[in-house]
């Protein structure tokens, strides 16, 4: 299994250090539209870049594990000036002695009941983890991003309608002075429009202030100002039922597919811990050379040996090893049944949301269509005088209530269709098709895992990529 997800060989390094090259923008003059907004929220993202970083964390700890399997060499050097005296019956003797000894060591682990090659297949079921974490974080950016493009369409279009909303009880108020001139109607009359009238200017005021917040919230979320926007993007296809979705879910929610690889490292850090209570061969080596300087003689020696070594009391640590490897594998199974449940409840709370949001939808047109009659209707009879000014106002009042809600509708709609995704497990760039380059952890693991030194190919190769990297 471990090969199906990390992948066979090296790829091409510039899958990982040019991660964030492709800025889709939209093109001069064209509305951007909600998948150019994700893109942007894909490529500049901190967040991701931060968890993407944790996850070279993680491939790094595959490569320390895999350095225990192999030899390490040390260069020992140690100098120990002695002195000496002494006395016999024969008289004093003072010895004096500056010995220097240069030389190097080996030491190479032969044999640990599996300890140290479990330890490495538990940090890489920790990578995979790792890698299904970012997606997770992934999908929280990009629906970040949806509900901020959403929100300023919202906020456009509200303050589109509030403005309207100021023209026409501005004319209205024109129209009852006008007939309160002539004795058509009071001066509690023109009182009231002009009440509605400063009600609305004011609803506009909040209106355009809620624009600049929302506008505030995109450039946080994509990375740049918001130009024009798509009024009306195209929809994901939502499943046909929540059983479906749920399934879905189940099968590729990376919240689920992350704690089920922290199962599997669990159980094998208590098969480690378990195997610690063996024996352990090591095979130790040295050579070097001590010279005197106050006597000018040298010794040159080497030697090598196996050392065998078991624990036979250690206070109790390898026991409570044991029990706490044993504890953190029943908290990494709580943790998963925990996020099947969220997931599963998230799944059937944004398929009702949908369905909820497409019902309003539908229920705001018809209330608009009865508005619009109703309004057109009264204002005409009021100009025959069997209608009041507050009638009028009133079915104005309506219509845009009728309309506000439409458009508060359409929104949540489109964020209650991309948070199903989501629910789903399905919001990621690579899903989307979204136009970016995509980030492969799997080029950077490729040349981490086998621990490479900094002054072998690989390891040069390693060390350019972090150094771009650190460019972005």
């Amino acid at each position: 299994m471990l090969a199906r997800f990390f992948g066979n060989g090296a790829r091409l390094i510039g899958a990982v250090a040019v991660t964030t090259t492709l800025a889709a923008t939209p093109q001069q003059g064209a509305a951007e539209t909600l998948t150019d907004a994700m893109a942007g929220a894909y490529n500049t993202s901190g967040l991701l870049d931060q968890n993407r970083a944790l996850l070279r964390a993680a491939d790094e700890d595959v490569a320390i594990a895999v350095s225990a399997l192999r030899p390490i060499l040390n260069f020992v050097g140690n100098y120990t000036p002695t002195y000496n005296k002494s006395r016999t019956a024969l008289g004093t003797t003072t010895l004096r002695s500056n010995p220097i000894f240069l030389g190097i060591s080996l030491d190479l682990l032969l044999f640990d009941g599996g300890a140290s090659r479990l330890g490495v297949e538990a940090a890489k079921e920790t990578v995979l983890s790792t890698r299904q974490s970012l997606l997770s974080i992934e999908q929280s950016v990009l629906i970040r991003a949806v509900a901020a493009y959403m929100n300023v369409v919202l906020q456009l279009e509200n303050v589109s309608l509030r403005e309207n909303n100021v023209r026409l009880l501005d004319e209205e108020l024109r129209a009852t002075q006008d007939r309160f001139e002539v004795g058509e109607v009071t001066r509690t009359d023109v009182a009231l429009a002009e009440s509605r009238l400063a009600a609305a200017r004011s609803n506009l005021a909040s209106a355009r202030g809620g624009l600049v917040n929302a506008r505030s919230e995109y450039v946080n979320a994509v990375g740049r100002e918001a130009g024009d926007l798509e009024a009306r993007p195209r929809l994901p296809t939502a499943p046909a039922s929540v059983d479906a979705a749920v399934a879905v879910a189940v099968r590729n929610h990376p919240d689920i597919l992350s704690a089920q690889f922290r199962v599997a490292a669990a159980d094998l850090l208590v098969q480690q811990a378990a195997a610690a209570y063996g024996p352990t061969v090591t095979l130790n080596g040295d050579v070097g050379v001590t010279e005197n300087p106050d006597i000018v003689n040298y010794n040159r020696n080497a030697s090598i040996g196996l050392v065998l070594s078991q624990s036979i009391y250690s206070g109790g640590r390898l026991a409570a090893q044991t029990r706490r490897a044993q504890a953190n594998g029943d908290a990494a199974r709580g943790a998963l049944l925990t996020a099947r449940k969220d997931i599963v409840q998230s799944v059937e709370d944004a398929f009702a949301r949908l369905r909820v949001a497409n019902a309003n939808l539908e229920s705001t047109a018809e209330r608009i269509r009865a508005a619009q009659v109703a309004f057109d209707g009264i204002r005409e009879e009021a100009t025959l005088g069997a209608r009041t000014t507050i009638d009028v106002l009133t079915a104005e009042q309506d219509l845009l209530d009728a309309q506000t809600r439409q458009i508060e509708a359409t929104a949540e709609q489109y964020v209650a269709a991309y948070q199903l995704l989501q629910a789903q497990g399905l919001l990621t760039a690579e899903r989307l098709g979204l136009p970016v380059q995509i980030y492969d952890p799997v080029a950077y693991y490729n040349l981490a895992e086998t621990a490479p030194a900094r002054l072998s190919q690989q390891g040069q190769e390693l060390d350019r990529v972090l150094k771009a990297l650190g460019k972005q």
